[in-house]
């Protein structure tokens, strides 16, 4: 069946507007998503018909409220393949999944220990693993480099396993180099020490099919708008024999089963790890985007940004004098970093803006990454299902352009 792209496009009324009096090129789509009608739509359905606090009311709109977040929560269950959807918790995103992680499953940790990590995080997968550190100065982190290409160090990583190591921590893609890491090998070698492990799905769920249980993870996490859907809301895949062994993350509504002043005892699962009002409204709108990505196809829109991506790569290097790209991993998502010569980020991206192109500038909250690279940032360009291939052109030769503009 065709890729029809424009049908797509029909769904997406921000790709409508104009910036700086040109057609919008949106390709910040690593940082985040634009949002499909059926997504908006419930929104607003959710906001006119069905809004009342979830769970605890007896009344029809909470009963409807409830049931539509329930539906939400068997839909990922079922997205991401998870043993049960009691494995399933809403969080705000990506980032407080894993500060969930780190906080209560890191306070079962001995007092002394190593977690490893990977050069090419995410802040979100560096500093919640600090902040425990801090708490529990006996731990040690461990760092997996790369080579120059952007490909992990994975025999590296194969010898930093030992009596000591009580986590590992890793991206399933990059967010600046687009190196899709071999999670299910680094899974397997961290199960045969008996470490359990934490995967970064943040930016490998809007374009690869997850399948937890194949891949024997012990927790991953992953946002809903960088999925198309709203923001505020993330999930938090865990096994449950660790999610029930966890104390709650936070105390408060929904999370209990019976409070007094002489001792509380705790909720069920997933319930326990979502304490107070969830934003029911952006998790009911988050099943319309898994909706969306299963009708298009997951490998699909994947095969549809790989193509994109090889046509800007080809694209700027043929067009553009002192290209430097950053990620050359044989296998590579559909992100694009790049510097020209000297210029600075900042400026390009600025000059890229004036021309309706909407790229990322910076050092995309890796900062460790940068260091590696001996860079302070880049310019990166991201795809998504909606892009063209007429797109891709207008930004090849937009970024030839501010490139002879700078000098």
């Amino acid at each position: 069946m065709e890729y029809d792209v424009e049908k797509i496009r029909s769904e997406f009324p921000a790709l409508e507007r104009t910036v700086n009096g040109r057609p919008l090129i949106y390709l910040d789509n690593t940082a985040t998503s634009q949002t499909p009608l059926r997504v908006l739509e419930a929104i607003r359905e959710m906001y006119v018909s069905h809004k009342a606090n979830v769970h605890r009311g007896v009344h029809t709109l909470s009963q409807e409220a409830t049931d539509l977040q329930e539906q939400a929560r068997r839909h990922v269950a079922r997205y991401i393949n998870a043993h049960s959807e009691r494995e399933v918790i809403f969080t705000r995103g990506t980032t407080e999944a894993i500060n969930l992680v780190a906080s209560s499953f890191g306070s079962l940790f001995p007092a002394e220990g190593e977690i490893i990590l990977t050069v090419m995080e995410h802040h979100a997968n560096i500093v919640p693993w600090q902040l425990l550190q801090s708490r529990r100065p006996g731990l040690r982190l461990r760092v997996v480099e790369i080579d120059d290409r952007g490909v992990l160090d994975l025999e590296q990583y194969r010898r930093m396993f030992n009596e000591h190591t009580v986590m590992a921590s890793f991206a399933h893609v990059s967010n600046v180099l687009g190196t899709i890491n071999p999670v299910g090998e680094m899974i397997r070698i961290a199960r045969e020490h008996g470490v359990p492990t934490l995967v970064d799905g943040a930016q490998a769920t809007p374009h690869m099919r997850i399948d937890v249980q194949a891949l024997d993870c012990d927790f991953y996490v992953f946002s809903s708008h960088k999925m198309y859907g709203s923001s505020g809301v993330g999930v938090l895949y865990g096994k449950e024999a660790h999610l029930d062994r966890m104390p709650p993350y936070q105390g408060g509504g929904e999370m209990i089963s019976h409070v007094s002043f002489s001792g509380t005892t705790y909720a069920d699962l997933p319930f326990k790890f979502e304490a107070g009002t969830p934003d029911f409204v952006g998790i009911a709108a988050f099943d319309k985007a898994l909706d969306f990505l299963e009708e298009v196809g997951v490998d699909r829109i994947a095969a549809h940004e790989e193509h994109l991506l090889r046509l800007a790569t080809d694209g700027l290097r043929s067009e553009v004098n002192g290209l430097r790209i950053f990620g050359e991993a044989p296998r590579k998502g559909a992100v694009l970093s790049f510097l020209v010569g000297n210029e600075h980020p900042y400026d390009f991206g600025m000059l890229l803006d004036g021309l309706g192109i909407a790229v990322r500038t910076g050092h995309h909250c890796a900062q460790p990454l940068m260091e590696r690279l001996g860079i302070p940032g880049t310019v990166r360009a991201s795809f998504a299902a909606y892009n063209t291939e007429a797109e891709v052109e207008a930004f090849v030769a937009g970024v030839a352009r501010v490139a002879q503009m700078l000098g």
